[in-house]
């Protein structure tokens, strides 16, 4: 929290100075501009007198008029200067216009109660007139029928408009303000929500606080006050029911202009809260006042207008816009949240997984299972509608199903059989060009950029989901004249299977475990990210063909190699970049990997570190090179597993409980090797012998009781620091990278000491590393004599360690830390620790004047 309101206060500050110099520069020009208007009087009077001279040809004046007249050279000079000055006019009006609205809002608190007030009527007119509508219609079972028949039409697609035929969609043509121009702002972004929040209440307390125009964007998630939505549960499915209703409200618009005795076919939802007026409020609102998330969420429910939308009404005029990774980082969404970089500053908070976040945003993940299951859906919705569609759509479902035949193909099935009873005849991990995988899969013919923004304009996952839930799980549509419905998944593949292949029936697919996964997410829109991740450069990126025993278990991954590409786009339209973070150490591979591979100027990259707040000898580190019995410390890959390393690792583990009061926290480099470790102490009797000094509590690998178990171990050390007694607090195994490595805080007695065991290099097996550290070798220079693959694998192991130490909290605050192995003392890995840390760390060969420091 310090971090982050040190880190606002400067760019507010800086904001602010830089308004107002704009503003002085401004009054400059345009008093140069008026002065100007006055000697242009003047010349026209003197230009007036000298007519007569400079008519002879024989003047002086009239060779050098032969060139090029001084007032023409004067004119053009000047041309780009009184074009600015007109638009400095026209920016002065927008923002007095601009703080007279807000300064009206903010001093008139009788509009909003009026405003209230006008929509609770109009709430009330609309109540009566469905109530009467609903009397009207009693009665009328054949219009119950109806009714769902007109429900139905909202699963046709419409008819698409491809690139060369495109045409206005109609939009928000009454709002005036969606081409205002951007005033000069901060996007500040960081991982969570929650994490978004802390910052707006540091705003809110700051001097700053009152005088600045916030808004906070978020996902339609966190944001949709639409209960019908909301209910969704799954981000994609809500994105593509919100748009959804939009089309609907704009189609309706439209249809109001047919003839008066038409009957209307198609009764389409519509958003209640996507209302202009209702917005404009809104945006009003938020600009006046800071507002959290949460805050605006309350309130979207009490003005009834659409949080999502009424934010993104604000980013204009805002000076502080706050916004997640994800809403900056990726191309798309940013454009289509209205976010505009031009000569903007953006502050990246809780950046040391920066590069990882890119490479994730961008990446993308199928299994067979999904491909097979999207397959038999779509084909049924293109048959059961086929009369209904219009050739476009037909024509890009067809190179849908195509493509998705070939994926299923090229894992080694067919997506005629059932994924999970097809076994896969060569397994294993094959990486591929981007290239290379398309000409495998015979797909190299198919434009796949238009083939991806069908799927997005025509929101064909949207109507495919529609038609799954109306069907069950999902019920299937019989090719005949009568359009008679199986009920079933089973039924329709296996009248597939009978035509196709004589061999033998079908199993049926196991849908009652399949079906959750269908009705939380369909399985096109983790395809659709898929197909758009095929459109980067072949050179970007790879396809990883993951072949596991059958073909459902098989997946396609896209491994994002380069992710400068990407953020080059927001370096390059930015004014300032500032990439902030608590621990950022190494920093080598923001420079080399992010800036570097984007093309930024050297010149322009600033390294700035500071200091601790705490004294120095409130924290000490230790790195212990051997144990008690004089065992050295390397947990390789081949001696980690040695009984004897673990029992040292123990008695160094029942030392440091007897003397350090408190929580103690003890970090291992993967679950497997704690779950190993943890057997061989319970065997061994070492955990019985620690729980008479320290209650043992172990992370859990699911999410949702990671806060539970946070909570007792907190309770615990709590207990144990009134009462007394034998046992003086808690330990705590956990996991590096996992659930409590990151955005935990360990403050005061939670934490005291911490004890990392090993060094947590990654797994160098892994195809994916494997294949960036040959990208990285192939495209990086060599750093200090070192190859670019060898300094990433340390970086990634030290990235891991410095955001673990997570015990310092606050100025106040003091503990050890204790790093269990003599790697640690290498001059490579040593600096690589951030710098309040290394420079009071100390190397202990033997394990008994590490241990005196630590009882000192």
């Amino acid at each position: 929290q310090g971090k982050s309101l040190s880190l606002i206060c400067g760019a507010l500050s800086w904001l602010r100075d830089f308004e107002e110099k704009k503003k002085q520069e401004e009054a400059r020009l345009l008093a140069l501009e008026h002065n100007g208007q006055e000697e242009k009087k003047l010349l026209t009077s003197d230009e007036s007198l000298q007519k007569g001279t400079s008519d002879d040809p024989g003047h002086p004046d009239r060779k050098s008029s032969a060139r090029e007249p001084d007032w023409i050279t004067a004119f053009v000079q000047k041309k780009e200067e009184r074009e600015m000055v007109d638009r400095l006019k026209e920016e002065q009006i927008r923002r007095k216009n601009r703080e007279d609205r807000l300064e009206k809002i903010r001093h008139n608190v009788q509009l909003k109660y009026a405003a209230k007030r006008k929509r609770s009527e109009e709430d009330e007119t609309k109540r009566l007139l469905r109530l009467s509508k609903e009397v009207l219609s009693d009665g009328g079972g054949a219009d119950v029928l109806e009714q769902l028949d007109h429900n139905e039409e909202e699963l046709i697609l419409a008819e698409y408009e491809s690139d060369e035929e495109k045409k206005v969609v109609p939009g928000l043509e009454e709002d005036d303000d969606v081409e205002e121009e951007h005033v000069t702002k901060i996007y500040y972004c960081s991982r969570t929500h929650s994490q978004l929040s802390q910052f707006v209440h540091e705003v809110q307390k700051s001097p700053f606080g009152k005088d600045t125009r916030l808004v906070s964007l978020g996902s339609r998630q966190n944001l949709c006050v639409n209960e019908e939505v909301r209910r969704l549960g799954a981000l994609q499915l809500i994105n593509d029911r919100c748009m959804e209703m939009q089309k609907n409200k704009h189609e309706k618009k439209n249809d109001g202009e047919e003839t008066e005795g038409k009957k209307r076919r198609v009764s389409r939802t519509i958003c209640p809260f996507y209302a202009y007026e209702q917005m404009q409020f809104l945006r009003d609102e938020v600009l006046v006042e800071v507002k959290d998330i949460e805050q605006l969420v309350a309130l979207g429910k009490e003005t009834k207008a659409c949080p999502y939308y009424g934010s993104r009404y604000a980013i204009p005029a805002a000076q502080l816009v706050v916004l997640p990774y994800q809403m900056l980082l990726h191309e798309a969404t940013r454009s289509a949240a209205g976010v505009s970089l031009k000569d903007q500053v953006v502050i990246i908070d809780e950046a040391h997984n920066l590069i990882d976040t890119i490479t994730c945003i961008h990446s993308a993940e199928v299994s067979g299972a999904q491909l097979c299951c999207a397959h038999s859906q779509l084909l049924q919705y293109m048959e059961r509608y086929r009369k209904r569609l219009k050739a476009k759509n037909l024509m890009y479902i067809k190179q849908i199903l195509y493509l998705l035949q070939q994926f299923v193909s090229v894992l080694g099935g067919n997506v005629n059989q059932n994924p999970n009873s097809q076994a896969v005849s060569q397994t294993g991990t094959v990486l591929k060009s981007i290239n290379d995988f398309l000409f495998q899969s015979q797909i190299d013919n198919i434009n796949l950029f238009k083939v991806q923004r069908y799927c997005e304009k025509s929101l064909i996952s949207r109507k495919l989901f529609g038609f799954v839930e109306r069907y069950g799980a999902p019920t299937v549509v019989k090719t005949s004249k009568e359009n008679q419905k199986l009920t079933g998944l089973q039924n329709f593949l296996l009248s597939l299977q009978q035509g196709s292949d004589k061999e033998g029936a079908l199993q049926s697919l196991p849908v009652e475990t399949e079906s959750d996964q269908l009705r939380s997410a369909s399985p096109l829109m983790q395809i659709e990210g898929f197909l758009s991740a095929l459109t980067n450069a072949n050179q970007d990126g790879r396809v990883i063909l993951n072949k596991q025993g059958t073909v459902g278990q098989s997946s396609l991954k896209f491994l994002l190699l380069n992710p400068a590409v990407h953020f080059a786009k927001v370096v390059k339209e930015c004014r300032a970049v500032i990439i902030a973070g608590g621990t950022m150490q190494p920093v080598a591979d923001f420079r080399e990997q992010l800036l570097s591979c984007a093309g930024v100027d050297p010149a322009r990259i600033v390294e700035f570190s500071c200091g601790h707040v705490i004294p120095p000898e409130n924290i000490l580190p230790i790195i212990l090179c051997t144990g008690p019995s004089n065992q050295q410390l390397e947990f390789t890959y081949q001696t980690r597993d040695l009984p004897q390393m673990m029992d040292e690792t123990g008695r160094i583990l029942c030392n440091v409980c007897n003397v350090v009061p408190g929580g103690v926290v003890c970090f291992f480099p993967s679950y497997e090797y704690e779950k190993q470790v943890y057997a061989h102490w319970e065997k061994t009797g070492l955990l019985t012998r620690l729980a008479t000094k320290k209650k043992i509590f172990q992370e859990p690998k699911k999410a949702n009781q990671v806060e539970q178990v946070l909570v007792e171990y907190a309770k615990c050390i709590k207990r144990c620091s009134h009462v007394g007694g034998q046992m003086t607090g808690a330990l705590l195994f956990s996991v590096v990278g996992g659930k409590m490595s990151e955005g935990i805080n360990f403050s005061d007695d939670l934490g005291r000491c911490v004890i990392m065991v090993g060094m947590p290099y990654p797994n160098i097996k892994s195809p994916e590393l494997q294949e960036k550290m040959t990208w990285l070798d192939k495209t990086m220079p060599r750093a200090a004599g070192q190859a670019p693959s060898r300094v990433l694998i340390e970086n990634l192991c030290m990235k891991a360690v410095n955001q673990s130490r997570r015990a310092i909290r606050h100025q106040r605050d003091f503990a050890s830390i204790l790093l269990l192995d003599h790697r640690y003392a290498r001059p490579a890995i040593f600096n690589k620790l951030p710098q309040w840390i290394k420079e009071r760390t100390q190397v202990k060969p033997a394990f008994g004047s590490a241990f005196a420091e630590l009882r000192k």
